[in-house]
This record gives C-alpha cells, sequence and structure tokens, in this order.
C-alpha cells in the first residue's frame, strides 16, 4: 500500500516508521524540514511511566478528570494501555530518558496527575530528543521524504481520497493519506506553538468534507514568560515545588481551586488571567525555594532561556502570561485513525481522537502521537468500512466559504483581512474567556472575510487559518455552556428602568 504522510512530529515519524517496518511503501511530506512544528518544542515529558502505586487505570482517571469528563473513554483505555509499548518503542528508537538514582526512568509530577508518571529527558527537552531521535531512524530506513513542499488539497475520487495537490499545482497520488499535520496555535495573537503550526491538516479535512469535532476546546497555558517574545515554562516546573504569587507575593491559585497550581490547566489558566486583570500586571512563578543548581539540572532549556534574557529565577520569580497552546478538537477519527472519508487517516494534535476530552491532561500528547500512530500504521490493511462515522461522537461537518481574489470588509466597521487581524480578533473574542456578543461578532466578521487565492506558502498558511477559524469560533458559539477550556462568561443582567 502507498502510504502518504503529511507531517513530521511524533504522531506523523511514528506512523511512517511503523508502517515501513510492517512493508508499506511510505512517503514523508513537509512543509518546512523533518524536525519542524511543536514536537521538538515540547519540554515537560510523555506521560505513562507507571511505578508504585500507579496503573493504566488511574491514569485514565486523571485524563477523565483533567478533560472535564468529556474524554472518551475507549480512546482513553486504548492510550493507557499502550503507554507501555510506547515507551519502549521509544527506547529501541534512541531516545534516552533521564534516569533516577537507581537507574529507572525518572518520573516527574504535572499537574492533575495524581503521583509522578511523566517521563523526559534531557531534563526539559523531551520532544527534541524525541524528534531527533526519530528523525535519525528515518534518515536510516529509507522512506522517502519531501521537505518544502506544502499540502494544499486532498484528492477526491470516487468516494475516497486518492492523494494530495501540493502547492503549485503538483500531485501525488496514495491509497492511504495520513494528516500529521498538527494543530493551530497560530489562530492567536499570543501562542506557543512555532511559526507553522496554521491548521493545515484540518483545513484540508474541513474543505474535504470531513467531520471535525470539539475544536472549541483550545488549551491556554497558563505559565508563558510575560516579556518579549512568548517562552513557554514548562508545567513540570510547579510540579517540582513552583508555585504561582500575586503581586503582594500571596499564592491565590488556592481560591480556584484545591490542588493549586496543580489544578488542571483550564483551571489555572483562567485563574491566571483573572488575577492578573485584578491587579493590572502579571502574576509571578517563583522557583527561587528550588534552588539554582536544581534548576539548572532539571529545566536547563528554561534555565539557558532565561538567563540569555536576563532572567535569573533562581533569585527572582518570573513574570508569566497565558498563551495559546494545544488544540483537543480536530478531524474525528476512530481509535486507529479513520476519518469519516475513506483513505483518509488522521494523528496527533490533528486528530479528534476523544483523549484529550474539554482539557488535555499535561504530556498526554507525545503519549497520543506515539500510541496512536503505531495504532494508525497497524490499522491500515484493515477494511475502512468500519470507520470514524459509524461511532456515536459529537462531530459536526463544517462548510467553509470559497474564497475570493478581493478582500471584503465588515458591514460593522472591522478591518479588511490579515493574518494578524484574524490573530487579534480570535484572542479578543475566541480566547481564554468568551462571551455571547464576543463570539457572535467573531463568526460575523470571519464569515465575511474571503483570503486570497493562494500562491504562495504565506498565503495558504492564511487560508488555512481562516478556515479552522470559522470552524472554531462557530464551534465556540454552538457550544452555550462552560466546558474544560471552553469558558463562557455569564451575561451581565440588565437593570429595569436604567438609564
Amino acid at each position: 500500500m502507498k502510504v502518504l504522510v503529511v507531517g513530521a512530529g511524533v504522531a506523523g515519524l511514528t506512523t511512517a516508521l511503523r508502517a515501513d517496518a510492517l512493508g508499506h511503501t511510505v512517503e514523508v511530506v513537509v512543509k518546512g524540514s523533518l524536525g519542524d512544528g511543536c514536537t521538538a518544542h515540547a519540554q515537560g515529558g510523555i506521560a505513562g511511566a507507571y511505578g508504585p502505586g500507579d496503573s493504566p487505570a488511574l491514569h485514565a482517571l486523571d485524563t477523565i478528570h483533567a478533560g472535564d469528563g468529556h474524554g472518551d473513554p475507549v480512546a482513553i483505555a486504548a492510550l493507557v494501555d499502550g503507554a507501555t509499548a510506547a515507551l519502549a518503542a521509544l527506547v529501541d528508537a534512541g531516545v534516552v530518558f533521564d534516569r533516577d538514582a537507581d537507574g529507572a526512568v525518572a518520573r516527574g509530577l504535572e499537574a492533575a496527575h495524581s503521583v509522578p508518571r511523566v517521563a523526559h529527558a534531557g531534563g526539559d527537552a523531551t520532544g527534541r530528543v524525541i524528534s531527533d531521535a526519530l528523525v535519525a531512524r528515518m534518515g536510516a530506513s529509507g522512506i522517502r521524504v519531501r521537505e518544502s513542499a506544502f499540502a494544499a488539497e486532498l484528492l477526491l475520487g470516487r468516494g475516497r481520497v486518492r492523494g494530495i495537490r501540493l502547492l503549485g499545482g503538483a500531485e501525488i497520488a496514495a491509497d492511504a493519506v495520513v494528516l500529521a499535520t498538527g494543530g493551530a496555535g497560530r489562530l492567536y495573537a499570543c501562542t506557543t506553538n512555532p511559526a507553522g503550526t496554521t491548521g493545515d491538516g484540518i483545513a484540508m479535512a474541513l474543505r474535504a468534507g470531513a467531520a471535525v469535532a470539539d475544536l472549541e476546546f483550545v488549551q491556554f497555558h497558563p505559565t508563558v514568560l510575560a516579556a518579549g517574545e512568548p517562552f513557554l515554562i514548562s508545567e513540570a516546573v510547579r510540579g517540582a515545588g513552583a508555585v504561582l504569587r500575586d503581586a503582594d507575593g500571596r499564592r491565590f491559585a488556592f481560591d480556584a481551586h484545591p490542588d493549586g497550581e496543580l489544578a488542571p490547566r483550564d483551571v489555572v489558566a483562567r485563574a491566571v488571567v483573572r488575577q492578573a486583570l485584578a491587579q493590572d500586571s502579571p502574576v509571578l512563578l517563583d522557583a527561587t525555594m528550588l534552588g539554582g543548581d536544581t534548576l539548572r539540572t532539571r529545566f536547563p532549556t528554561i534555565d539557558a532561556e532565561l538567563h540569555r534574557r536576563g532572567i535569573d529565577w533562581s533569585r527572582t520569580p518570573v513574570p508569566v502570561a497565558t498563551a495559546a497552546h494545544y488544540l483537543m478538537g480536530g478531524v474525528v477519527t476512530d481509535v486507529d485513525g479513520r476519518t469519516t472519508i475513506p483513505g483518509l487517516w488522521a494523528v496527533g494534535e490533528t486528530a479528534r481522537t476523544g483523549v484529550q476530552g474539554a482539557n488535555r491532561l499535561a504530556s498526554n500528547s507525545l503519549l497520543e502521537g506515539a500510541v496512536f500512530g503505531a495504532r494508525l500504521a497497524e490499522a491500515l490493511d484493515a477494511p475502512f468500512a468500519a470507520n470514524a462515522a459509524d461511532r456515536p461522537l459529537p462531530s459536526q461537518r463544517v462548510s467553509v466559504s470559497g474564497r475570493e481574489s478581493d478582500t471584503l470588509p465588515d458591514g460593522n466597521g472591522a478591518e479588511p483581512f490579515s493574518r494578524s487581524a484574524l490573530q487579534r480578533l480570535m484572542w479578543d473574542q475566541v480566547g481564554l474567556l468568551r462571551d455571547d456578543a464576543g463570539l457572535e461578532r467573531a463568526v460575523r466578521v470571519l464569515d465575511v472575510w474571503r483570503a486570497p487565492q493562494p500562491q504562495t506558502a504565506a498565503e495558504q498558511e492564511d487560508a488555512n487559518l481562516l478556515d479552522v477559524a470559522r470552524a472554531v469560533a462557530s464551534a465556540a458559539l454552538a457550544r452555550t455552556t462552560s466546558l474544560g477550556a471552553h469558558f463562557r462568561l455569564a451575561p451581565q443582567p440588565t437593570l429595569i428602568g436604567a438609564a
């Protein structure tokens, strides 16, 4: 079978390598270079290193709880039951996880985990270590890789996906197309995601008519450096003992949740925003109690970057704010990656497996890519009849407006379409705290905006962002109650007789 994998993070590379080992003819297409994307930026680690007092069942409960009860139990069971094999496969691929004094894999604690179960590598460089190992395996495999090749559209024929069309018009035929392009953090003005994270796979699937779901659930990370270019400070820092303080030095996170700084990520992010608004200044992440030696050895990437910016976090608390971080929704799949269109598969952050629910549990993303990438490869030869369309999932098909060469102003005075205008609109109206009026305005403006017919990579990214933004905003408007990362502010009461 000819298998075409679009994207090269942990999910795409795991799929490609396993499919190649199973005898499929595999080709990988990336719009940049191997090693680009979010995987290499992941700091915290990969969940699933079970130790004494821990189990897949407990990990599943934590995942469901963090996801505000919205996760799919079948998919979550597949995730946690596959964790041990996935970590072993990464070790076989050359990933060297950090070890404790006894030689066992060191286990870190992160928010909403009941016990320490997060394996890490290079201190806080887990994603980079995993990416480097998988890219090296790709080089030794003989799998064909097309770099600087931007997949623009899916090719459809006789009721199934037949391949892709690249920007520029070249076509690549395939028996199976796997979308593994990551999320869409660049929908927002402030994000932890690298520049190329523009929702490309989700946009292609939308235009082809595939079902999507849960796009309203956008996770904002609560601890991103609040000065200069956004820089993530891993949740593992709080797991190691760092705390959040307000301008007076008080630990305010307990006002929002009994677990304080280690509450589910959506809860902590909202607490950070509300406190920052109340005091009109960023909140502070205080890691001074950990000491310089611990910070240098356990978090070398963060430590080096903060020192590069003139911050000694062993002596001074760090100002932090929130930033768009992860998309829980995506293209609807079953537990083996099948979408609602035969021949089309999706994996990783591009997919909506149901694992992440309404709010991702920390360090489950790398695990999802590794577990479901392998599952997808194993399922490639199975019939596509029992696909995601037959699952009782909350799916939706979203139509996207056709493109025109001219930009159109909004009737309510909005500026013409541009990427920066879209990012500001999404940040202001479809961000961490949402209300009816803002969501209605966002949907109205996005419906009017048009992107130019793509001729360049930047224009294709803009078009993809606009298509995904429409779907995210529409889904957020349709979900009228708060759930997980989708938080709707209560309408303000109108005083009868007020002037």
